[in-house]
């Protein structure tokens, strides 16, 4: 009996050990996996550096783990997503007009494309447009989700490339022919398109804001007379232009077009005014009816839009609320303007829009400064970048304003199917809050 028990445990000891080595040798290949993976990234950026050709893989192999070694971790309740497949810093966002995608482009001279819808999965795939002989340091989506543009950080000028998708579903990218031609030398701030299509933006770290076609031809020039521009985008409805900067102010123009699709001007429209000291950026909600500006001195300011501006009516202020914010600080406003996010170094502040309430800090999101800063279409996530990660956070203090303002109206409601059918809205809203606060960060 005795050796019968022995030969047991062994038997059981052995097992266990072959479960240990599977599980090492697992681990292992894993790791060997992510290394080769990487590498891989590595030497199609096609480094500039000349080395001999014995030497490059173990150097390639060195850089590899000094990139793994400081990778930048970070966790949070309301983190939905972490999408990490740029093998060097992100340095801009764009969701698109149809919510469905999130364009991301970095130093690793790529544009990836991500679907929102996976943004709850355990796996974040992504499609990947590779930029020839440059990088793209921006990115913007066409109106119809169909193309994006670049701003090519050695050519200096916009680059356009086509989404189109192969018989077997996946995505094919085809850049333009031609390039849009150099004509400004001052470093670019930011570009646009106008969602109606009509034309491109770009605008630069002096005075100057370029309206384009969408053939690469110049319709207009402004100087938008702030000694220097710290932020300048188009509205989400594509009428308007705006840009801030040195000066206290925030100026916004409309670019018009005929009845038959013509170019006809740009005209100065309305001005932000109110704050003590240089602005650093601002944002508009979806239908261009509100606008939060972020400036040195130390507030966010709420403003209503919604003015007829060509009869003199002023802009007026809704909300004055105290943040942090220093050099290279951004704005979000959500597409229904009930939540502000504001950037600060490494950190995001989230704000009932309302209230002026603070709801959520988020310490430490990246381990570089915040780089973008923007809701998505829908309002459910906010997304920012400012290493090679890009994270994805849950809206919360949106769904909590959303329930907010929908028992507000439950209180005033005289209509029973109107109350039956706000109850049930508020129940939906309850619902995804929770679910949102209770699934596991990533």
């Amino acid at each position: 009996m005795m050796e019968v028990a022995a030969l047991v445990a062994l038997t059981l000891l052995l097992g266990a050990l072959v479960i240990l080595v599977a599980i090492a040798v697992g681990k292992r290949k894993e790791e060997i996996r992510e290394e080769i993976e990487q590498a891989a990234e590595l030497t199609a950026e096609g480094s500039a550096a000349k080395v001999p050709a014995s030497k490059k893989p173990k150097q390639e192999k060195l850089r590899v783990r000094k990139d793994k070694a400081s990778q930048h971790t970070f966790s949070h309740q309301l983190l939905a997503a972490s999408l990490k497949s740029h093998s060097a810093n992100v340095t801009c966002l764009d969701f698109s007009s149809n919510g469905k995608y999130l364009a991301s482009c970095a130093d690793d001279r790529t544009v990836r494309i991500w679907s929102t819808k996976d943004f709850l999965e355990r796996e974040h795939k992504c499609l990947r447009a590779n930029v020839d002989l440059d990088h793209a340091t921006l990115v913007r989506f066409s109106p119809d989700s169909r193309a994006f543009i670049t701003w090519l950080a050695n050519g200096d000028t916009i680059r356009i490339f086509k989404m189109t998708k192969k018989e077997d579903g996946t995505m094919n990218f085809k850049a333009a022919p031609e390039d849009f031609p150099q004509k400004h030398k001052a470093p670019i701030l930011n570009i646009g398109i106008a969602e109606t299509g009509k034309f491109i933006m770009s605008a630069y770290t002096d005075t100057t804001i370029h309206i384009w076609d969408l053939k690469g031809e110049i319709l207009a020039s402004l100087n938008t007379n702030q000694m220097t521009n710290s932020y300048a985008a188009v509205s989400p409805c594509g009428r308007f232009v705006a840009s801030c900067g040195f000066t206290t102010d925030v100026k916004v123009w409309e670019v018009c077009f005929g009845k038959g699709g013509e170019f006809k001007e740009v005209a100065r429209a309305f001005d932000l005014k109110g704050h003590s000291a240089g602005v650093h950026a601002f944002a508009f909600s979806n239908d261009s009816h509100k606008m939060v500006t972020v400036s040195k001195d130390g507030t966010w300011k709420l403003w209503n839009t919604n003015v007829e501006y060509k009869k003199q009516q002023d802009p007026y202020l809704l909300k004055t609320v105290p943040c942090s914010s220093s050099e290279g600080t951004l704005a979000a406003l959500s597409p229904d303007g009930r939540v502000v996010a504001i950037s600060d170094g490494c950190n995001v502040a989230m704000f009932n829009a309302t209230t002026g309430q603070l709801e959520e800090e988020l310490h430490g999101v990246h381990s570089e400064e915040i780089n973008d800063l923007r809701f998505d279409v829908t309002g459910r996530f906010l997304a920012c970048s400012g290493d090679k990660a890009i994270r994805v956070f849950h809206n919360a203090p949106g769904y909590r304003a959303a329930i907010r303002d929908m028992q507000d109206m439950l209180k005033k409601a005289q209509n029973e199917a109107m109350k039956q059918r706000l109850q049930q809205q508020i129940s939906e809203a309850q619902r995804a809050l929770d679910t949102v606060l209770a699934a596991p960060n990533e």
